[in-house]
């Protein structure tokens, strides 16, 4: 396994699941842009209860269920790389949150047994 180490640029958006951005959910659209400028990486993760500036809270407990649970993408890669993507965000983000912290990256990458060599196949090291 081969470890890769950098620094580089976090940048963490706060939505909505029911969010929309023509039809398709906002945080779907994100990913998908973000994956179509070549970033490093992004995920999706859905909260289980927050508030936003409504502070209407919201929760996926029985009780008082709600469809429109928090969700935040997060997408990490150099500097440059997000600071040249800010521009789509500030496109597709019309109410939410967007934070950008400065990060350390470990990434560990498997090498493949046959050849010895690193499994780098369409990934870029940051």
């Amino acid at each position: 396994m081969t470890r890769l180490t950098g620094s580089a640029l976090r940048v963490t958006v706060f939505v909505g699941e029911n969010d929309t951005w023509h039809r398709k959910p906002l945080y779907s659209e994100i990913v998908h842009r973000a994956h179509t400028a070549g970033l490093a990486g992004a995920s999706v993760f859905r909260g289980i209860e927050g508030f936003g500036a409504s502070s209407l809270i919201h929760t996926s407990r029985l009780l008082s269920l709600s469809e429109d649970l928090p969700v935040a993408i997060v997408i990490v890669d150099t500097e440059d790389r997000v600071q040249a993507f800010l521009p789509q965000l500030d496109e597709l983000v019309t109410e939410g949150l967007v934070i950008l912290d400065d990060c350390e990256v470990i990434r560990y990458v498997g090498r493949d047994a046959d050849s010895g060599e690193s499994d780098t196949k369409g990934k870029r090291s940051l």
